[in-house]
Order: structure tokens, then sequence, then C-alpha cells
């Protein structure tokens, strides 16, 4: 079966002239990389309205995601997206407006819309009626104002199905490519809201993430996301792995735009237990922007966390010079205890949550012809052609063999992973040093990632956070070989202010985000972009980020 994908690849690839895509003529889509700021401005003037950058996005996905070099990240339009927008310009001209007015957004497909547009996670099994209300995330979306666009493709049940999986494919949508080059991976799983607002196909996105889900692929496709602390947005709606870090969070092309919308999802739900007391730390969070929120900021160096080769080394140090020129101190390096100790219970208990979780969740929806992981299997072994022509389903199995939640296997793995990866891990690390965060390379190797092989097996930065339900960003910090790298800040529970404030701080200082070029091949290896290096020389020498 591996060969047939391999064969299928090759012919694909083979078929691709290794030179970029000319994409549209920017003064005809002049909003794709537009940050909100500078659109409602547009708006405010009377230049623009919902209406029409609806149909500028509509255009772009039209010609660089469906056809053109197809990077395959939209999975279904909204058919009510420009009457929601039409409403928008009706309410605006009413004097009633905010942040996200008007402004398009694009949802991961395993968030519950209540219209036409089904919740699948990228499975067939799901296709059918679609979910009877909003998750709580596009309800406060819709309160604030934006227009939900679309659904983006996924790492098909949020790559929980296979050990095997490739990021970013989905029997219901395909593969979705990385947008600087197309026969690089996406990472994943919210590979297609990644790929989506690194492309200029909306504003910005919603991603969700258990381990690494909103992180890898923002990283590797060169934008800005934050997985906040399990507990401060809903998951209600949402299809769910585990109760226990699950989280949905923003993806942007930049820190103001992320903080924008972590500020309209942020806050407590009836619906969702695990928000109680959220709307404690529930904030706005563009008021943390400050460019020179690095002075005096104690950040640690995790360095086992990033095992990416020379080039990538180089490119923290790059960072760590940056952030020193800024006013951080830096503790280099920084050991968090046990990251090696948790791995196997992590398994187990995602397992159980993940089995407890989806029969609950598929409670909720009418029309399926699927109501059980039970189903779901049978239902893979039946559409085998469609669902599993490269990877099974061992991960499914195994969650069905498990018990109920009162089982002392899981209660006991739950326990230790509690313990050990944040009050004894992150935690520990932090108070040993008096940190305010912690730094790492965001994702692996993504040059070395292919359509073939997937993501890499090498350590994740993500991890810690990820497992103790810690908040994490990640901000674009160059490139190698052509292909981003992110900077992971990360650090304790509710500490999103202070590291929306490193991050920003640490974005201005070195603007190394850039846009994709749509290449069909990767480039021949030359270390750390030239571009890159002269960005970093010249925020080193920068007038601590007031540019």
């Amino acid at each position: 079966m591996q060969t047939r994908f391999v064969e299928a690849l090759v012919a694909l690839l083979v078929a691709l002239p290794c030179v970029a895509v000319s994409a549209p003529d920017q003064a005809a889509t002049p909003t794709g990389y537009a940050s909100i700021q500078a659109i409602q401005q547009q708006m405010a003037s009377g230049k623009l309205d919902s209406q029409q950058l609806v149909r500028d996005f509509i255009q772009r996905i039209d010609t660089l995601d469906q056809a053109g070099p197809r990077v395959n990240s939209v999975l279904q339009l909204n058919e009510d997206a420009l009457a929601i927008a039409s409403k928008r310009d009706a309410e605006r001209t009413a004097n009633k407006h905010g942040a996200l007015w008007g402004i398009p957004i694009l949802l991961k497909a395993n968030i519950d819309t209540g219209d036409k547009m089904p919740t699948t996670a990228g499975s067939l099994a799901l296709l059918g009626e679609p979910a009877p209300r909003d998750a709580t995330v596009a309800a406060k979306l819709r309160t604030a104002g934006a227009v939900i666009l679309g659904k983006t493709n996924l790492s098909e049940w949020a790559n929980f199905r296979s050990s095997r999986a490739t990021s970013g494919w989905s029997g219901r949508g395909g593969l979705t490519r990385n947008p600087y080059v197309l026969d690089r991976s996406a990472c994943g799983s919210s590979s297609g809201s990644a790929a989506a607002v690194a492309a200029g196909f909306a504003t910005v996105a919603i991603g969700t993430e258990t381990n690494g889900s909103i992180i890898c692929p923002a990283a590797a496709n060169g934008v800005v996301g934050i997985k906040p602390t399990v507990g401060l947005v809903s998951r209600a709606g949402i299809i769910p792995i585990s109760s226990t870090q699950d989280t949905a969070g923003p993806i942007a092309r930049d820190v103001r735009d992320a903080a924008i919308v972590l500020t309209a999802i942020a806050g407590s739900d009836p619906r969702d237990p695990a928000t109680i007391g959220a709307n404690r730390h529930a904030t706005d969070y563009t008021k943390y922007l400050d460019a020179n929120a690095l002075k005096g900021k104690r950040i640690g160096v995790v360095r086992e966390l990033s095992d990416d080769g020379p080039d990538v080394a180089r490119l923290l140090d790059q960072t760590i010079a940056v952030l020193r020129a800024h006013g951080a101190i830096i503790v280099d390096p920084v050991k968090i205890p046990h990251l090696n100790d948790y791995g196997k219970a992590e398994t187990i208990v995602l397992q159980y949550e993940f089995k407890h979780g989806i029969n609950a969740y598929l409670a909720t929806r009418k029309g399926l012809k699927v109501h059980t992981l039970t189903d779901l299997i049978a239902f893979d072994k039946t559409h085998a052609p469609e669902e599993m022509p490269w990877f099974g389903q061992e991960t499914f199995v195994e969650s069905e063999a498990k018990g109920p939640l009162t089982d002392k296997a899981y209660r006991d793995a739950l326990a230790k992973l509690q313990r050990l990866a944040g009050p004894e891990g992150i935690d520990a690390a932090m108070s040993a040093d008096h940190l305010d965060a912690l730094l790492a390379p965001a994702q692996g190797p993504a040059w070395r990632i292919d359509l073939v092989n997937g993501d890499p097996d090498s350590p994740s930065a993500y991890g810690p956070a990820a497992v103790a339900g810690y908040p994490s960003i990640t901000v674009p910090a160059g490139f190698v070989h052509g292909l981003p790298i992110g900077m992971l800040f990360f650090g304790r529970k509710w500490s999103e202010p202070t590291l929306i404030g490193i991050a920003y701080a640490y974005e201005q200082a070195t603007r190394a985000r850039r846009d994709p070029g749509f290449l069909t091949a990767l480039p021949a290896p030359q270390g750390i972009d030239a571009w890159t290096q002269k960005s970093a020389a010249s925020a080193h020498l920068s007038d601590g980020g007031k540019r």
C-alpha cells in the first residue's frame, strides 16, 4: 500500500515544474495579505466593504487553492458568506462595529457550525446532516461580527486515527500542501487553517490542538499560532480527542491579529466545565502588544527540545541575540525535568479520553450513519479504498479497547501526566531560574518533510506545554532552505499576556515573515537564507523594536 502511495506521489511531483507559480495580480486582490487593522481602516474610509472582501478571498481561493498551484487548504466555502457580509455592512452603517466586524475567518473542519456546512473532521463518515448548533467558538466569532468564510482541511480526525498518518491528509479533502514549497508538508493537524492564512485565503483562522496541532502547522507555514491554556477557550461543539489537552486557538499572519481573535473567543462557557473560572483570566489581549516588552524579561532556552541540525541552531542563536539586544535576560540552557518520563502515560490518557469524548460528541449529531467509535471503525473498513489508501486506523482500534474513565490505568496515567508535565516540569524549570518564558524552535526540520514521509520523528518543542495544558505561541523567525521556521515561547498556566507581549516585541524586532512563493519543489539547499541573516542582523542593530 505504501508503495502505491510513493509511486503516485512521484508521478505527481515529476509532472510539476520546479518554478514559482505566478500569484494573481495583487492590485486586483489588495486585501490578500492585509491585517485586520489595515482592512478596518479601509472599511472605515469607505474604500472597502465586507462583501468585496469576501469576493476577493473567494477569487483568491479559486485561483490558488482549488486551481493553479492547488494548495488545497479550504475544504468547503460557506454559501451564506456573502449574505452574512452584506448584513455586516448594513450593521456597520448603523454604527455597529468592532475589531472583527466584517472580517472573514476560516474554521478547522472539526468545529461545528449551525449552518449548511457539515462538520466532518475530514472523514467521509461524518458527511450528512450538519451540526444542529454552533460550537461556542463559532458563536463567539459571529457575535464579534466575523464572517465565517468556510472550513479548512486537516489531518483526518486531527491526526488521531493512525500513528502512520500523513499530516494534512483527509479522506474527504485529500492533501493540504505548504504554500511556500508545494511538495513539503504543511504539518498538522490544523494544516488547512495555517496554509490558508499563509497563502492569503482569509485574514485569520481557527485551529485546534491536542499536542502540536496549532503550533507545528503555524510554524511550518510561516504564521503566528497561539495555543491557549486549556480552559481559556471553550471546546463545546468541537470534535474531541482529549478533555485534558484539547483547545482551540487563533492562527494569523501577525501577533496583533492573533491577539484580537483570542480576545473574541476566550471566556467561560457553561457547555464546557473546563472553562469554569476562565473569565478571571480572559481579557483584551491587545493591551499587551508592547514593542518594549522584552526589556527585563527572563527567558530560558530549552536546547534539548531542538535537535534540528546546525542551520536551525544558528537561527536559534540569532533569535537569542535579538532578544538580548532588546533587553531580555537569557538563561541558556534550561532543562525541563521529566521530559522523557510521560510519553506512554500520554498515549494511555488520550486513547481513554478519545473513546469517551467521541462517543459523547456523536450523540449530539443527528442524521449520521455512525453513532459510536465502533461504528467509525466499521465505516473505515467498509470504505477502505477511500479512507485507508495510505494508512490504517490502529489508534482507533486501540482506543476502542479502552474501558471507562473510572479505570485505574487511566486515573494513574492522568495523575502522572498532570504532575510531571506541569508542577514538576515547566513550573519547576521556570521557578528554578525565575523565568518569565521558555524558548525553543517551534517545529522540526520542515525542509526534510516531503509528501511521502510526513513529519519527522524529532523532539517537539510544543509537547511540554501541550501535555501540561499550558499556553504557547509561535512566531515566524526566518527561513532555512526557503521554508519557514518558527520560534516558540511558552510558559506557566494563564501566562498568555506575558507570552503575547514577548512574542509581539520579538516580531516587531525581526519582521521575519514574508509571503509564500508557491514553489513547486524545494530549491537547492543553501543553509540559512541570506535574507534571514540580513533580517536578523538589522534587527540586532534596531532601536528597541520601534519601527
